[in-house]
């Protein structure tokens, strides 16, 4: 089966690699100069180069970082490390959010683990401030050992959640529907590590174990090929060589990418707000009854 995974990870890598056809990329691949420090300067680490950051978790703080710019639909890449070891109740957040009291907002968090288990990954789309559609998925790998790639593809027609190429969720643009979702809102790219013992692991049973601290998370290698936002609207929905993303290519999966998700969703989802019958009072949020 481990053969299978890594089969199944290079086949998405290559697919993936042949769907990004942009003609520019605007990170540099320095963290001291595409963002900054948001929260507790002494607890970010930088290498360097600038190539490599760290992030820490103690008692007293977390920590956290965000993109200088703001950004309008594209594809964000971001090869992570997680917390090794007992990490129950850390939560190390990658996300992408605007900055006014009705935000839009795309999550990656990752939820920590106890020794033993798999690393649990959370997702969730907020629009106008409101969210509650999570998904969580174990992974299948070990997340602590080596840096693997979490990636957003974010478009007029969809956001993407992948995962070393492969996608473990698709949130289809419904608005035509009724269904909001996140399009007219720039968004900066933000990291942090903090404490979510409230609730992370089992409805917060899982404590944090301090006598581990520091806990440390690692990034490196990341990718920002998106719409830079300048205040133009038109210019970030425009479907032209610029704006790759938005093509109509990119408003479904490949047969491959299908089958990928459909694996994931199988084998390694525990939890899904589609299926929360007794959370939404059986009556689920529209978009549960239409395709992905």
């Amino acid at each position: 089966m481990k053969n299978c995974h890594k089969q199944i990870i290079f086949i998405a890598l290559v697919t993936l690699n042949l769907y990004q056809i942009s003609e520019a990329t605007v990170s540099t691949g320095n963290f001291n100069e595409d963002f900054f420090i948001t929260w507790s300067p002494s607890y970010v680490n930088t290498s360097f180069d600038g190539r490599t950051r760290s992030l820490k978790l103690d008692k007293d703080s977390g920590s956290g970082f965000a993109s200088k710019e703001k950004f309008l639909f594209g594809q964000i890449d971001m090869k992570i490390k997680l917390v090794p070891g007992r990490s129950a109740g850390t939560v190390v957040a990658f996300y992408m959010k605007s900055d006014n009291s009705n935000s839009d907002e795309m999550d990656f968090e990752f939820l920590g683990n106890v020794i033993g288990k798999p690393y649990n990954l959370q997702t969730n789309v907020f629009v106008n401030g409101f969210g509650d559609r999570e998904e969580r998925i174990h992974l299948w790998f070990d997340a602590t050992k080596e840096f693997h790639t979490y990636s957003i593809l974010w478009n007029i027609h969809l956001i993407l959640f992948m995962v070393d190429g492969i996608p473990i969720r698709v949130h289809r643009n419904n608005a035509d529907k009724g269904i909001a979702f996140p399009q007219w809102q720039p968004m900066t790219i933000q990291i942090t590590l903090w404490n979510g013992e409230s609730w992370a692991i089992g409805g917060g049973r899982k404590k944090i174990d301090w006598s581990k601290a520091p806990f440390i998370a690692s990034f490196r290698d990341y990718k920002i090929d998106a719409g830079v936002w300048t205040g133009n609207l038109g210019s970030c929905r425009a479907t032209n060589n610029s704006n790759w993303w938005n093509n109509k290519w990119f408003s479904r999966l490949t047969p491959m990418h299908r089958r990928l998700l459909n694996w994931v969703r199988k084998e390694h989802m525990y939890y899904d707000y589609c299926q929360d019958k007794r959370r939404f009072g059986n009556k689920l949020p529209k978009e549960c009854s239409l395709p992905n």
